[in-house]
């Protein structure tokens, strides 16, 4: 299953760097053809892409190394280190993007509409819908943030570029202010969206423990092994998308180690069961 993963994340990645390199010369080309402030912002959003894709490519080909004996638990938080290079990298952009926005706003815009600039708008919206289904679907199997970071990301896209289109529209009948306000609304969209991919990668790297209902499943886990008097403590560290457990039991302090090791390696079985837990320790304390 993980390799399935990896290989489906390493495809998302290509088909991302080379969807965007040839949006990225096109809506370039065309922006400042054109003179669009939306359309120059989008194409800034292509290259912010590329890298996010770049990020996806390299960070899942780190995370999918097995673990050795420098890296006990595998490479699964290089996933959530390369998002929050992505999120960075949408911050940045998104800063420059409103600079550039509202600094035309006032001057006033010399956007000067083409057929052409509609033409590539609709093909870029089309082309980041397919990529986004595509994303989507892959995220749905596998829970991958990198994969999360991607598909938000194209997602964006196509609303970003659907308000271009309506800008260049509107310039027909000399509404050229818009366009500004286009671009205004691309970059705080981008900079809200790197924002809380950054939070969801700190997040992990920082050891958030397992949600509360993965707790209670745990517990109940605990409570069909009538040899388990008690769960001191339950404890947990992110490793990927996944999670590693620590246990404390309390056994009746008169049980051979023979069968407190037996119940405890049985018991680490079944928790390792769950979708979300990569591997599990239990210890035992004598009551």
């Amino acid at each position: 299953m993980n390799d399935d993963k990896f290989i489906i994340t390493k495809k998302a990645g290509i088909y991302g760097i080379v969807g965007n390199i040839i949006l990225l010369i096109i809506k370039a080309i065309v922006g400042f053809a054109t003179r669009s402030q939306a359309m120059i912002a989008d194409s800034v959003n292509s290259a912010g892409d590329i890298f996010a894709s770049l990020m996806t490519f390299i960070g899942n080909k780190i995370a999918s190394v097995p673990h050795d004996e420098d890296h006990n638990f595998g490479h699964g938080k290089a996933e959530y280190i390369f998002s929050m290079f992505i999120s960075i990298s949408m911050i940045v952009v998104s800063a420059k993007l409103l600079y550039d926005s509202v600094v035309t706003l006032i001057v006033g815009s010399e956007l000067t509409f083409s057929w052409f600039l509609v033409f590539v708008c609709i093909v870029t919206i089309l082309t980041k819908l397919i990529l986004f289904l595509y994303t989507r679907h892959c995220y749905k199997l596998y829970q991958n943030i990198l994969l999360e970071a991607n598909m938000k990301d194209h997602r964006n896209d196509c609303v970003i570029t659907t308000f271009t289109l309506i800008s260049t529209i509107l310039s027909i009948f000399g509404i050229f202010w818009f366009d500004s306000i286009v671009g205004i609304g691309i970059s705080i969209w981008i900079c809200y969206t790197g924002v809380m991919i950054f939070t969801e990668s700190y997040k992990v790297l920082m050891d958030i423990s397992v949600d509360e209902k993965t707790k209670d499943t745990i517990l109940d886990i605990a409570k069909t092994y009538p040899e388990i008097q008690s769960v001191s403590n339950i404890a947990s560290s992110p490793v990927g998308d996944k999670y590693t457990i620590f246990i404390v039991i309390c056994v009746d302090g008169n049980m051979s180690t023979f069968e407190s090791h037996k119940l405890a390696d049985s018991l680490e079985k079944s928790v390792t069961k769950l979708d979300v837990v990569y591997k599990t320790f239990v210890h035992v304390e004598p009551v």
